[in-house]
């Protein structure tokens, strides 16, 4: 299963688990840099499931954001929430998969 076919059942399994999580990054007016999309791609594959928050000074919607790093890191946005936004995407190796639908 891809990250990019997630079902309505699976996408709400990961809200669930992402509601007790912190977030891990923020996102500010620095922008997305390589290094902040290598930082992220590094989470993923530690965790699987992982939440950023946007800082007020960052000049872009959660929306655009999430757009943009899921394009780069490619993963799949499982929620928007004010200017929080978790992210999701399986481990490639079956070994090292946390999450099981």
């Amino acid at each position: 299963m891809s990250a990019q076919n997630l079902t309505s059942k699976e996408r709400a399994y990961l809200r669930s688990l992402a509601n007790t999580e912190d977030a891990i990054f923020q996102f500010g007016k620095d922008g997305l840099s390589d290094n902040f999309i290598k930082q992220i791609d590094d989470a993923l594959n530690a965790r699987e499931l992982i939440k950023i928050s946007i800082l007020e000074n960052a000049g872009v919607t959660a929306k655009e954001l999430a757009a943009q790093i899921c394009e780069k890191a490619d993963c799949q946005s499982v929620q928007i929430i004010g200017r929080k936004i978790v992210f999701y995407r399986q481990a490639k190796d079956k070994d090292k998969r946390k999450i099981k639908f």
